[in-house]
This record gives structure tokens, sequence and C-alpha cells, in this order.
């Protein structure tokens, strides 16, 4: 029976056991349902031809053994099987591959086989995802099959298309617009079409990446605006509503009540949303401004091409809880995993769910279950545990909170993979005569994610070339945009131009070197070894004045 039949046979509680039932568990039974299917899945792994070659025929049997023979896992250690798409080498047939972002300037693409089981698990905890956004207490939640969702998401090949394909499986909630039609048009399109739909059919849900929800919500107010009566005869945007006396009267009743409190138009203003999820990165910079706009706190959820749908919020909004079907879940503590990122020789510790402390950092290991091609696998995201219990949730298992990339990969609004090697090759592309540099992932005043590139030129090719900080930033913006595709997005979407730059005084890294007798990390080195740099640029900047340099 599908979910939709349970909902008109209103088998709540059913339902709610089926889903959300895993945030009954104690950590023992949790540990439980881990081990089954990893021992299940460590048998189809390790007899498949993937699986030998990379344990070169070694056929481990539980699962203390498989982590001391089978070393932790990246892309690489996959990449001539996968990309070439050999599903006969795998330990289950793909039905679908998804695809994503590698590494800019260096890899262009990843894809990710699913199988016909791991579509089943990915379907059973979206649907999770989307009861609990409507959530406000345990067991209680209010999905509809008459729902409308509002399109915010990538389509297929990439990971959150398959939201879509796999809900309406189950149940017939409207996306707006129409999928089919959603797929074929531009971003600025769908917004629009999705904004007129959504006055028409009401908006129940909204789904997408943080940092484009919260352009789209911005778009949407700006669209209010424009879509008035006074207006509608002669403004284009405002003309698609002319004929809907529905929608008029929903965007006047607004207006009279943003004008009495006198405030701008905001989607509350006109949608009471039931649901509101948000995925990706740097979602905390977001949160509160999507809840002032929407009158509704969004729930984060997990999702990736690789590790499926894995962890999600609950009623709280207060961490996440990660999915015991999904995958088998390990966790690198901080100074493991920064010892390792400075020693790609090092092997680093991992521990278990079971094993995991409240307020540590740990960078997340992941073991496709159900037949899924990655083991052992760094996914690049790093978490901090929460707590093992929560008696805000009633909950006896661990919750995290998503922090951000690892240290060597900058990720800005969940578009960018900027690691060392894309910005050197930014730099030799731009022919600028940049000595030495560091690039930090930092937050603007209004909290907004950026990337400020800290920066030494040579002093003679400062002079002669007549370098500001604008025509730099110009000039390297271009070739971040050439190298990184998902860099140009940033400004052809959201509308952002993240690049900051600071240029310090010619000899600054020499003199950090000397001083600290170490050279300074290129990627997020530590605010303690950026207020150091900048410390000593400005005793040496003081030193100069002095000589009458």
């Amino acid at each position: 029976m599908k979910f939709e039949e349970k909902l008109k046979n209103r088998q709540y509680k059913m339902l709610w056991q089926e889903y959300c039932g895993f945030l009954d568990l104690d950590i023992d039974t949790y540990m439980t349902i881990q081990n089954r299917l990893m021992l299940e899945q460590i048998s189809l792994w390790s007899h498949c031809d993937l699986g030998e070659q990379i344990l070169n025929g070694k056929r481990p049997e539980t699962i203390d053994e498989f982590r001391k023979v089978m070393p932790l896992s990246t892309y690489g250690d996959y990449a001539d099987i996968l990309l070439q798409k050999k599903g006969e080498m795998l330990p289950d047939q793909p039905v679908i591959w998804l695809q994503t972002t590698w590494e800019c300037g260096k890899q262009p693409i990843k894809v990710a086989p699913y199988t016909k089981s791991m579509l089943d698990t990915y379907r059973n905890n979206m649907i999770a995802c989307l009861m609990l956004s409507t959530s406000h207490e345990k067991g209680k939640f209010n999905v509809r099959a008459t729902d409308k969702i509002l399109y915010g998401l990538a389509p297929l090949p990439y990971a959150t298309g398959l939201f879509p394909l796999l809900l309406n499986e189950e149940i017939g909630i409207e996306f707006l617009p129409p999928v089919k039609e959603a797929e074929k048009m531009s971003f600025s399109e769908r917004n629009k079409k999705g904004f007129k739909l959504g006055l028409r059919k009401n908006i129940d849900y909204f789904f997408g990446l943080g940092s484009v929800v919260y352009f789209v919500s911005l778009s949407l107010s700006s669209m209010g605006k424009t879509a008035s009566p006074s207006n509608a005869s002669n403004d284009a945007e405002g003309s698609i509503l002319r004929y809907s006396l529905p929608m008029l009267g929903k965007l006047i009743l607004a207006k009279y009540h943003c004008k009495k409190e006198n405030r701008a138009l905001k989607p509350k203003d006109l949608f009471k949303l039931k649901g509101f999820m948000v995925a990706g990165t740097d979602n905390h910079c977001y949160k509160d401004d999507l809840e002032d706009l929407w009158g509704i706190r969004p729930m984060e959820i997990f999702a990736g091409t690789e590790p499926s749908c894995i962890g999600t919020e609950t009623w709280t909004r207060n961490g996440m809880y990660f999915f015991p079907d999904a995958c088998f879940y390990e966790f690198i503590p901080e100074d493991e995993m920064n010892r390792s990122l400075d020693d790609a020789s090092y092997q680093p510790k991992t521990y278990l769910m079971n094993e995991v402390l409240p307020g540590e950092l740990y960078e997340l290991v992941i073991s496709v279950l159900k037949g899924g091609a990655f083991m052992r696998y760094r996914v690049g995201d790093v978490y901090r545990c929460l707590g093992l219990e929560n008696s805000e949730d009633k909950t006896r298992i661990p919750r995290f909170k998503y922090i951000d990339r690892i240290p060597t990969i900058i990720d800005i609004a969940g578009f960018t993979r900027i690691s060392e090697h894309s910005i050197k090759t930014a730099i030799d592309l731009s022919g600028l005569d940049i000595k030495s540099w560091i690039a930090v992932k930092e937050y603007n005043r209004q909290n907004r994610p950026l990337l400020h590139m800290y920066l030494e030129i040579n002093a003679a090719s400062l002079a002669s070339r007549g370098l500001s900080k604008e025509v730099l930033k110009e000039h390297l913006t271009v070739y971040f945009k050439y190298v990184d595709h998902d860099y140009k997005n940033l400004k052809h979407i959201l509308g952002m131009e993240p690049l900051e730059i600071t240029i310090l005084k010619s000899g600054t890294f020499d003199e950090y070197e000397k001083q600290t007798g170490h050279k300074i990390k290129h990627i997020n080195p530590s605010i303690y070894h950026i207020k150091e740099l900048l410390s000593i640029e400005k005793q040496n900047f003081s030193v100069n004045n002095r000589r009458g340099v």
C-alpha cells in the first residue's frame, strides 16, 4: 500500500512508525541495524570486481576485519570504474547514475550509481523529511495528497532531481511548476511560473539549497511588489496576474497588511507554508532571515550525491539525526582529520556512532549500504556532535550540526569546491605577478559567506601595472569563473560576488616564515595564524615607514 493510500485510510500512527520510528531507537538498537546492514554490504562489495580490486582479493567477514584491511577512500579510488559507468563491476546493478562536481580546475565531474534498494531507501527517508518538516511534536504531521511544493531543485542528473521523481511514486503532491516544464525553464522562468501558480493554488512546501531558497524568497517579494493591480496592465511581470481575481485579491490583502504595519511585502504575507526544508552548506547564514520571510523556521536536511539522503532535523530544529539504513557511519576526530590532511599517507582513526563524544568535531566517513559503490568513503563534510540524547524531542541517539566542508576546500553557499589547485590554476591563467597568497572562507557583516584572499604582489609589478584591489578582484573573478563553472553560477543564480581581496606589503609572507619558523597554509589557515600574519604585516609596514620606504 502506497503512502497516499495509508493517508486516506488515516493510518497516521503506522506511517509515523514506518518512516520516523528511527527516532525512537536507543543507541544499541541503532547499532544493531547499522551492523546488520553493513555485514550484508561487506559480503556484496568484497565479492564484486570493484571490491576485489580495492581489497586485492581479501574477503573480510566481520566489520572490524573490514575496517582493518580497507583503507579510507576518496573518489579517485573509484574514478576509473565509475566514470566509465561499468555497472557490471559493482555489487549490484545501478538503476540510475547521478552527477555532481568533483574538483573544479582539476577534475570536472563525479558520477555515482544508485541501485533499486538505494532508491527505495532514499524515497522512504525523503518522505520522513517531508513529514518531519510539518511536525510540531512527536507523532504529529500534516501531509496531504493535495499539497503543493514550490520547485526549487536542480533537476536530474543532480541528486535533488530524485526528490520529485521518487516522491510521486508514493503521493501525488503537485510541484509548481510541473517538473517536466521546470526542467526546460531557466532559473528565472521557474521562479516566475512557480510564483504565479502558487498565488492561484497556494504553496505548502518549499525545498532547496538554503542560499537558493533565500534568493528565490527575495525574488518572490520583489515580484509581489510589481504584480499589483495598479501596474497589472502595463508591467510585464504584473500582466501575468491581471486575469486572475483570486491572485489579485490575495495580493491586495497582503499589501494592505504590509502598509498597515509599515513594512515590505514578504512571502509569508502571500503563502502559509506547512513544511520548509533546506539542504547544502552555509544554511546557518540564511535560517533566521528565511524564518522572518516565511514565518516558519526551515528544517535542515543533509543529502549528497554519494551518500544519498542521510540526515534530518526534527520539529525542534536543533540538530540532525542520521538515518540508520542509508549508510554505515564512521567519524574522524578533528585532530586526526587535520593530521591526515597534512600527511596524505597517514590513515586517521575513526569512531562509530556509539563512540562519538558531545562537543567534538568530526569528518564524516560513509559506507553506502544496499549495494552502493562507496566504502569507507571520505565525503569531505565536517559535523559537530551536539549530544548523545535530547530531552527536548526525547531521542537517545547522537545528534549533529553540520559545520562545513573540510578545511582544504572552500565551499560558498553550496555552489563551489574551491581548492588550492583551483586557485593556483586561476592565478597562473591570470598572468598576475602574485608572489604569495592565502585564501580564507569568511563571513561579511550580513553573515554571508565570502572568499577572502590575502595576497602579496611583487613591488615592481604592483607599481608598473597599477594593480588596485578592485582591478585584482575583477581580474581574478574572470579566471575563477573560467576554472570553476559553479563559481559562475554564484553571480548568475544568486547575484553574489564572493571574492574579497586584501593586498599585503611586500615581504610579509617571508617575514612570517622567518619569525614563526613555518609557512602558513594556503587554504583556511587558523584565525590565530591569520592574525599573526596581519600583525607581522603591520610591524613590517611601520618599520618601512620609519626607513622612508
